[in-house]
């Protein structure tokens, strides 16, 4: 399944690795020192936006969000809820 992060970007959920609140990057040198290491790389995704709330994680980018935290996370357990549910369409056809 795929999760709408914002920005015209759409990820596979099942590549993210994890969602962080953009105000904790700054409170912690282990995650400004990986954000300046992706800058490098250019596997930051970064629109430079003012409206940034969270940083996604993936297995291979980094994605500034303009949705929070929770707004991610309400999005991917959604995704998690269609993807258990049953398909009863056949079912309903016959």
């Amino acid at each position: 399944m795929f999760i709408h992060i914002g920005d015209d970007n759409v990820i596979r959920s099942e590549e993210v690795v994890s969602i962080i609140d953009f105000s904790l990057i700054s409170s912690s040198t282990i995650n400004e020192e990986m954000l300046f290491n992706q800058r490098k790389n250019k596997n930051v995704i970064d629109p430079q936006q003012k409206d940034t709330k969270s940083i996604v994680i993936t297995k291979d980018y980094i994605y500034f969000s303009p949705l929070s935290v929770l707004t991610l996370k309400k999005r991917a357990s959604m995704i998690t809820t269609i993807s258990k549910l049953e398909d009863y369409s056949e079912a309903i056809e016959e």
